[in-house]
């Protein structure tokens, strides 16, 4: 059994059964680098583990430029809940940024995990509240810190996004033009 899945799934009230039958509800698989995991308009019936890579979501903005929404990093939960949870086609786009391995888990399973093992349901209320809280503190991330901070907080959070995805995708991430990340980039350097 892979450690993602102790590392994922951390929960006090999981049993060492418990992490096999979760590890049996997941299958491996290898995405290279630019493929799609789940399209704009598309229902999700999966998330995945991110064991290696980096995984992005998107959308199209008014004038139809893509905005990087998130970058997924290793053990990440790589999910558009949205379309998962309520079975509404997605708004967003899953796109691999590098050759990733991942677990996936397909919606039925995740259902049968949820009812019978003892502490899914436990989990899955911390995870979605973790998720929220770190929502919540990105959107206000962008109104109260300034452009170079919120690199940094990349920088030092998630430095594999910093080292492997295109300066355009990080940029639309932060909320800032590519010129504006190479000059931010640049005063960096010189400290």
């Amino acid at each position: 059994m892979s450690d993602i899945f102790h590392t994922v799934y951390q929960h006090l009230l999981f049993s060492e059964e418990d992490f096999h039958a979760i590890s049996a509800a997941h299958e491996k698989t290898e995405i290279a680098k630019g493929n799609f995991l789940l399209k704009s308009g598309e229902i999700s019936n999966e998330y995945y583990l991110l064991e290696k890579g980096i995984v992005r979501s998107f959308v199209h903005d008014y004038n139809n430029n893509e905005i990087t929404t998130e970058f997924f990093a290793e053990n990440d939960i790589v999910i558009v809940p949205s379309s998962l949870f309520q079975r509404i086609p997605s708004q967003e786009t899953l796109q691999t940024v590098t050759d990733c391995v991942l677990w996936k888990i397909d919606f039925d399973k995740f259902q049968h995990l949820f009812h019978s093992v003892p502490g899914f349901s436990e989990w899955g209320r911390s995870w979605f509240t973790t998720q929220v809280f770190s929502l919540k503190q990105k959107s206000l991330d962008i109104v109260t810190e300034t452009a170079t901070n919120r690199y940094l907080k990349l920088l030092k959070e998630k430095p594999q996004i910093i080292q492997n995805a295109p300066l355009k995708q990080i940029a639309s991430f932060l909320g800032i033009t590519d010129t504006s990340l190479s000059r931010i980039r640049k005063d960096i350097l010189k400290i």
